[in-house]
């Protein structure tokens, strides 16, 4: 398929993923791996960049958009290190470095056989605002894409007030816009934040909304999510969901509050999507020719395809939604995004980190159509 050349920003979140591997440890319980005074015998660190900025938007360039990126980070080493990724990938124009603060970072830690555990300082993301993008960088831009909002300050305060003046400053601008988000730790100032208040403010001046299912039911219904996590008994969660009973309900509030293309991640089971109708959907900047024929009065769920085998599911959401879009801005068809969204999540998992392993579009197309298995 021919690809358009349209200018997409990927703005918000950014920091450094620092990765060390596992030599073999396993066990039940992190208290059999973790223990005080224990030495752990580890391999190499796996050290990458991380974040909406650094995932989707490299993914977006990987995967031939024209993309320019949009963070903070701090005038130090992890600063240096990002700034010197960015650059050789040519998006490092964005990036906006500050002395008096601290470049964000993850050390992930990701025994085998348990869930992840994420050491992070959101550093420099916490101060980002409206007035961090120029106005000149919205001139001609298609689509404005802004992630972890829940990992910045400044964007959950005051009731989202600030993410509101990013996402209203983008439409003014006429561009198209999708918003994506990463969990909240509920003893936090995040945590604590009024999520459905601010989604009530921001979803409608987003086109294309993406989060994880475990995102928006933290967000909206924080008893459903209780429960969840109760019925999930220590599991993954999305192991246990069902689309129907489960996380349709979280959808159809979704739309009441002004979604118009909706992407649910449901981890390793697959992705649910929603869309609204034609009058809505082409009301949606025209810069993105989108196919609204091919996208309008749509629902249904897509499960993940067969990775081939599993190191890390770091950024492997966020390249999803990276080829989902991208497929969009290409002229495809609902159906032919939400499977390369999930085709590009199967793959991304095959690496620790979020880019090492993603594909072509035209390499995943061939996949599915050589057969692919689904979970």
């Amino acid at each position: 398929m021919e690809e358009r050349q349209s200018k997409i920003i990927v703005a918000g979140h950014v920091c450094l993923d620092i990765t060390p591997v596992f030599s073999g440890q396993e066990g039940n319980s992190l208290g059999e791996i973790f223990s005080p005074g224990k030495l752990l015998q580890m391999k190499q660190a796996e050290v990458h960049t991380g974040g909406c900025v650094a995932n989707t938007g490299l993914a977006m360039k990987l995967l031939g958009a024209d993309v320019s990126l949009m963070g903070k980070v701090g005038a130090d080493e992890f600063g240096s290190i990002i700034k010197r990724i960015f650059s050789e990938h040519h998006a490092g124009q964005g990036l906006i470095a500050v002395s008096e603060e601290s470049t964000s970072y993850s050390v992930i830690l990701a025994p085998p056989g348990i869930d992840r555990i994420f050491l992070h300082n959101p550093g420099a993301n916490d101060t980002f605002c409206a007035d961090d993008i120029p106005d000149k960088s919205l001139e001609g831009c298609a689509l404005f894409h802004f992630g972890y909002p829940t990992l910045m300050r400044r964007m959950y305060e005051e009731e989202g007030k600030e993410l509101l003046r990013i996402f209203r400053k983008a439409k003014d601008a006429g561009a198209a816009t999708s918003l994506d988000f990463a969990m909240v730790n509920e003893d936090t100032d995040a945590g604590r934040a009024c999520w459905e208040k601010i989604l009530e403010k921001v979803l409608p001046s987003v086109d294309f909304f993406v989060p994880s299912v475990e995102e928006l039911c933290f967000m909206l219904d924080k008893e459903r999510f209780v429960q969840w996590q109760q019925r999930a008994c220590g599991r993954d969660i999305t192991e246990i969901l069902d689309a129907g009973r489960d996380v349709r309900p979280l959808a159809d509030r979704c739309m009441e509050l002004g979604a118009k293309v909706l992407l649910i991640k449901c981890g390793s089971t697959g992705m649910y999507y929603r869309t609204a109708c034609r009058e809505t959907l082409l009301a949606i900047s025209d810069r993105i020719k989108l196919q609204v024929e091919e996208w309008e009065n749509q629902e249904g769920f897509e499960k993940s395809y067969r990775p081939d085998r599993v190191l890390s599911g770091s950024g492997a959401g966020d390249t999803s939604i990276a080829a989902f879009l991208v497929s969009m801005l290409n002229g495809r068809s609902l159906q032919q995004a939400v499977r390369l969204a999930a085709a590009a999540g199967a793959s991304c998992v095959a690496s620790y980190d979020a880019l090492s392993g993603l594909r072509s579009l035209d390499e995943l197309e061939a996949r599915i159509e050589a057969g692919w298995e689904k979970v």
